[in-house]
């Protein structure tokens, strides 16, 4: 079976555009549709209100949104984009703020991506982002490290100790592969621990909620930082992260 006859088997990915600019749209519905069957065009909206309201009647898998609608930053409203609990956030913008970009991320964008980038680079962030990795240029993901290792400093090393006494030795192996193979998707990580995915989300879960950390990057990070895990074995990372929710 060929990728296309796979992509059609597993269902296409379904992008809601979020765009006012009707030129920008039609591109973008145009690039898109032309990679059927592995993605299509759920949606588009126009404004902020109608695309809350077809992110949460049509589910798409991604939702790519400029951030200045008609003049309203769509940073505020991207925890009611994604409330349907499915869909995931993609960012197409010619913002060039770093504060707004990063507030953006904290809101629950997956990834950014410059208006002036090359068309293969839209769909390729598309089809990340659908897999659970980020996308962000290396400067982005340098800010997110440096805030990440900020908030966590703040713990006192007796409430780390007792963090990483409550992690099982089954629970230590998983961290440890999580971090090492960081470019890779749950799947393969799993593949790799001899279990299933659905096992090691289990035990993902269960290890954010003991180390305090909501995702494979903030994990990985405190990892890292805290030495459960060696720097030399995270190995070199450029462009994406992958991050699967638990």
């Amino acid at each position: 079976m060929n990728a296309d006859a796979q992509a059609g088997a597993a269902g296409p990915i379904r992008v809601l555009l979020v765009e006012d600019h009707q030129t920008m749209l039609w591109g973008l519905q145009k690039l898109i549709d032309g990679e059927r069957p592995r993605m299509e065009v759920a949606g588009t909206a126009l404004t902020c209100a109608d695309a809350v309201d077809k992110a949460a009647r049509l589910a798409p898998d991604v939702i790519l949104l400029d951030l200045d609608l008609a003049g309203v930053c769509m940073i505020d409203f991207l925890p009611e984009l994604l409330a349907n609990g499915l869909s995931r956030a993609l960012v197409l913008s010619c913002e060039r703020n770093t504060d707004i970009l990063d507030q953006a991320v904290r809101r629950g964008a997956r990834g950014i991506l410059h208006k002036e980038v090359a068309a293969e680079y839209v769909l390729k962030a598309i089809d990340m982002v659908h897999r659970g990795e980020l996308w962000f240029d290396a400067e982005t993901m340098a800010r997110m490290f440096g805030q990440l290792l900020g908030a966590r400093s703040g713990n006192k090393p007796d409430q780390a100790l007792a963090k990483h006494a409550s992690l099982t030795a089954r629970e230590r192996d998983i961290v440890h592969a999580a971090v090492e193979h960081s470019g890779s998707a749950n799947r393969l990580v799993a593949e790799r621990l001899f279990i299933s995915e659905h096992t090691l989300r289990n035990h993902l879960t269960s290890i954010y909620r003991k180390l305090d950390v909501t995702s494979r990057l903030e994990m990985y990070v405190y990892a890292i930082r805290h030495g459960l895990v060696q720097p030399d074995s995270a190995g070199e990372r450029h462009g994406h992260f992958i991050e699967r929710p638990g």
